[in-house]
């Protein structure tokens, strides 16, 4: 037998049909949705008077829209409004399992799913949303698809779609003080470029990777987009199935015995060939930040914004304007440099272990005085695991707020919003022009790094802190 990498052993094994010289038609074990993305695809349905074909593999949730206050009260924005109640009423006529506003299991689509159980290894896995690809970090092939690609899996629970290459990202090594997930992939953008790996489906792998929980792995495979890849996974083990056993939608007694017996056999075979192969050393990375308006304008905090003759030449031009829009030079460093706002949540870094290591910084700090900060957690389960931990006495005491779940100011679809030419310290994935707000300046970085600018209120190592 040829030697087959983990991504060939999934995607393989879910090819109904190959059209020649043409995409696979490959079948989906889950579909993720929510109220942004599904409206158009749910009367494509209705128009051509067809049923949704496996309701029972569809989930549901509302997060992009919702306001992060006063959940119980009806929104305020229109628009959100009515994307939301649409949202209701096409779950409830096409059968689909709904979790809405007010519901306990209400949250991020890329943050419940995981944490019901929804998500396990071997599964191919869509969403009409980029970040879909968080979903890998089982083991997984998971990916965003377009609206009308929606509408195919609620159809016939079958997507057509090219088979992108292969790529190895392989990190060794023992990680720093203070360096997270978030600052290694921040890194390996920074390394390669926002279009390094587009056409590649990635697998991360190396014992740095090994080293992290399934939440810091699960913000590794989400930001795989930021780099062009049409995602990411990581091999699952012992960690993925420790974290998987025992939750709400994962297989009980016998069952989970049989699916173990499958799932420890997902990994890529020693021989197998990668389309591109990537080494990188832990001992390497430091505390990341974004300075400019793609993720992979990165640098260490400790470090400057590179020199124009550092840029290649094709590329000075986007790096000017860049600078120009965040209102940097280049060459300057970025520590100590003043900020505004401070936002913690998205589907990257809105879990339980973001919200701890953010609260574990600012005990026994104080929050400071220019600094506006908004702590989203990412699910209703997230806020009540932080309220029984006794998160969320350490960041009032600071002079912090945990707000309610949803998207929040990752893409400023509610009222979240950071105002023109002010900077954002964000642990979001995404810092292009106007991505938080008309005009907001944002800097991505980790929860750590994000508690070091709250209490701060500039740019600071959170390695100086702990």
């Amino acid at each position: 037998m040829e030697p087959k990498t983990l991504f060939d052993k999934i995607w393989d094994s879910h090819v109904v049909d190959s059209i020649p010289d043409g995409p696979d038609v490959l079948y989906i074990d889950r579909h993720y949705i929510h109220e942004v993305t599904s409206p158009q695809a749910f009367s494509g349905l209705r128009k051509r008077g067809i049923p949704l074909f496996r309701p029972e593999r569809t989930l549901a949730t509302a997060d992009h829209n919702i306001p992060t206050q006063h959940q119980e009260l009806p929104i305020r924005e229109k628009l959100s409004r009515i994307q939301v109640e649409t949202l209701s009423e096409n779950c409830k006529e096409f059968g689909v399992e709904l979790y809405g506003l007010g519901h306990p299991h209400n949250g991020i689509v890329h943050v419940i799913g995981a944490e019901l159980g929804f998500t396990q290894p071997g599964m191919t896995i869509v969403c009409g949303d980029s970040h879909t690809s968080t979903h890998g970090a089982f083991g997984s092939i998971a990916f965003g698809i377009g609206t009308s690609e929606v509408e195919m899996v609620f159809a016939s629970q079958c997507v057509l779609q090219p088979k992108p290459k292969k790529m190895r990202i392989n990190i060794d090594g023992k990680l720093g003080e203070a360096v997270t997930s978030k600052d290694i992939i921040l890194y390996i953008i920074s390394q390669i470029s926002a279009s390094g790996a587009t056409g590649y489906f990635v697998e991360y792998a190396g014992s740095a990777i090994r080293s992290l929980s399934m939440e810091a792995r699960m913000t590794i495979c989400n930001m795989s987009i930021e780099m062009g890849a049409r995602g990411g996974l990581i091999a699952p083990d012992e960690t993925t199935f420790t974290y998987v056993k025992g939750r709400e939608f994962a297989p009980k007694g016998q069952e989970w015995d049989k699916v173990l017996a499958k799932w420890k056999e997902l990994k890529t075979d020693p021989d197998a060939v990668f389309d591109k192969e990537l080494h990188f050393k832990a001992e390497n990375i430091q505390p990341m930040i974004t300075y400019g308006t793609n993720p992979g304008m990165g640098t260490a905090i400790t470090g400057c914004i590179p020199k124009l003759e550092e840029i290649r030449e094709s590329e000075q031009l986007s790096f000017k304007k860049a600078l120009q829009y965040m209102g940097f030079e280049p060459g300057m460093p970025l520590e100590g440099h003043l900020v505004d706002y401070v936002f913690l949540g998205s589907c990257t870094n809105g879990r339980i272990e973001d919200i701890r290591a953010f609260a574990s910084l600012v005990k026994g700090k104080k929050k400071a005085e220019n600094i506006t900060a908004w702590i989203v957690p990412g699910s209703r389960q997230v806020e009540k695991q932080a309220r029984e931990e006794g998160l969320v006495e350490i960041l009032e005491e600071a002079g912090f707020e945990l707000r309610q779940p949803g998207c929040s100011a990752c893409l400023a679809m509610n009222e979240d919003k950071v105002p023109a030419g002010k900077y954002s310290v964000s642990t979001s994935n995404r810092n292009f022009e106007g991505r938080q707000g008309p005009g907001a300046r944002t800097l991505l970085a980790s929860p750590l790094t994000a508690a070091a600018a709250a209490v701060t209120g500039k740019i600071t190592n959170p390695a100086d802190l702990m």
